[in-house]
C-alpha cells in the first residue's frame, strides 16, 4: 500500500466519523466540529483522487445517516468461453455491466436490470461468484469504500444494444481483453471470473 492509498483510507474514515457524528449529535459545538472534519476529509480526497473539491462536496452532501460501505453489483455473462463487457461512455473503457444497488431492489434484480439497460440482453441470475472489498484490489482511488458483488447470469433473450451509459457491447476471450475501466473491474478480477467458467463447482469468493 502506498502513502496515497493510506491518506485516502484515513480521509474516508474521517468522513464516515463526521457523517455519523452529524447524524447523532445534538450539541451545536459538536456539530460544528464534525462539519470541520467533513471538510478536511473532502480536501484530502480532492487532493488524492480524480475528483475535484466541488465534486467531492456534492457527493458528501448526498450522504446522510451512519456511513456504511456502498454495494456495487456486476453481471457476469459467458458465451462460447468469452465474457460480456460493455464500453463505458464516461471513460471509453470496458467493464462488466453493473452499478450501485438501488434501494428496494434485490441484488439479483439489480444485476438483471443493469445488464438489460447497459447491454440489451435479457438474463436470469444464476449464482453469486464473489463479494470483494475494493481496498484489497487494484482499483484507482475513489471517495467511498465499496463492496463489489459479482453475479453470474444466463442470457434468455434480447440483443446487443448500446445505451445512454454504454457505447458498445462485446464478448471477449481471456487472452484478448480490451482496456478495462479499472474503477469498475480489474484485469485480475476478470481472470478470476474465467476460473468460475472453467470450474462451475468453484466456491464463491469473499475477500
Amino acid at each position: 500500500m502506498n502513502m496515497t492509498d493510506k491518506w485516502l483510507q484515513w480521509a474516508r474514515r474521517i468522513q464516515a466519523i463526521s457523517q455519523s457524528g452529524l447524524h447523532f449529535s445534538k450539541d451545536a459545538f459538536d456539530i460544528e466540529r464534525y462539519e470541520e472534519l467533513k471538510q478536511i476529509s473532502a480536501e484530502i480526497i480532492a487532493n488524492y483522487s480524480e475528483f475535484d473539491m466541488k465534486a467531492v462536496n456534492n457527493l458528501f452532501a448526498l450522504e446522510k445517516g451512519y456511513q456504511t460501505p456502498k454495494m456495487d453489483v456486476r453481471g457476469v455473462v459467458f458465451k462460447d468461453n468469452k465474457i460480456l463487457l460493455v464500453r463505458e461512455r464516461v471513460d471509453d473503457r470496458w467493464a462488466l455491466p453493473g452499478g450501485f444497488c438501488e434501494v428496494g431492489v434485490s441484488p439479483s434484480e439489480n444485476v438483471i436490470k443493469e445488464i438489460q439497460e447497459e447491454s440489451g440482453y435479457d438474463v436470469k441470475a444464476q449464482k453469486l461468484l464473489a463479494v470483494l472489498d475494493m481496498h484489497k484490489h487494484d482499483h484507482p482511488p475513489l471517495p467511498y469504500h465499496y463492496y463489489k458483488t459479482f453475479i453470474q447470469c444466463e442470457i434468455i433473450g434480447g440483443k446487443p444494444t448500446a445505451s445512454l451509459e454504454t457505447k458498445d457491447v462485446h464478448f471477449f476471450s481471456k487472452e484478448h481483453l480490451p482496456k478495462l475501466s479499472t474503477g469498475r473491474n480489474t484485469e485480475a478480477q476478470i481472470h478470476m471470473l474465467f476460473e468460475f467458467n472453467c470450474n462451475p463447482t468453484k466456491q464463491a469468493i469473499v475477500d
